[in-house]
């Protein structure tokens, strides 16, 4: 039986994924997994009575899971790997915070409007440990396979990517060459293309953050 779940819808298109990293890192879970499922677009400017019955905060994703509604990405991914074990996509522990602190780091530069406050910079040593780390342990963060740390990662720098790039036209220096070479390696994964919002709505989903 199929697996229903709530991601976003792309801003003023209700029948297009949306911009959710977190909502494409739950869908990666699934693909890998190969575990069937139904997508329920939810448009998060003008929610829909139904979906915050079932997500009081209003929050995506969203997944049902023995006629349960679970919240929180995290979450999520934790109750996937539990139920479906195989292929396990577990992160070994030493590696699970591998890379976690650049989404912090790319949001802050983002929104950033001065120059000097050291915002770029600390992303950039950011990307320097995770190239450090992926030349002694790549290709992947945990070595040869994908596991949940990939799939977490991934979706956050395809949005550093793209709104640094379309906002700061800024871009990942070319120094951490094992970094350039890992997201190649992620944006073309299948399940990777299959899931992943288009650039413009990504461009859409950081409009409001970056004028903020």
């Amino acid at each position: 039986m199929a697996l229903e779940i709530c991601v976003k819808a792309a801003a003023g298109a209700p029948d297009v994924l949306g911009d959710c990293p977190f909502c494409q890192r739950v869908l990666l879970t699934l693909e890998e997994k190969k575990i069937p499922y139904k997508k329920h677009l939810v448009n998060l400017s003008d929610k829909p009575q139904w979906f915050l019955d079932i997500s009081p905060e209003g929050k995506v994703p969203v997944l049902k899971v023995d006629d349960k509604w679970v919240a929180d990405s995290d979450v999520i991914v934790g109750i996937l790997e539990e139920k479906y074990p195989e292929p396990s996509l577990k992160t070994p522990p030493e590696f699970a915070s591998v890379g976690s602190k650049i989404f912090g780091a790319f949001i802050k530069l983002l929104k950033s409007k001065d120059p000097s406050d050291g915002s770029e910079q600390a992303l950039v040593d950011e990307l320097k440990a995770l190239d450090e780390h992926l030349k002694a342990h790549g290709p992947f963060i945990a070595g040869e396979n994908i596991t949940s740390a990939d799939l977490s990662l991934g979706p956050k720098l395809y949005h550093l990517e793209i709104a640094l790039g379309h906002f700061k036209k800024w871009s990942i220096p070319e120094s951490p060459t094992h970094v350039h070479n890992y997201i190649e390696l992620i944006f073309s994964w299948e399940s990777f293309v299959k899931t992943k919002a288009a650039k413009e709505d990504v461009v859409a989903g950081w409009a409001p953050k970056f004028n903020a």
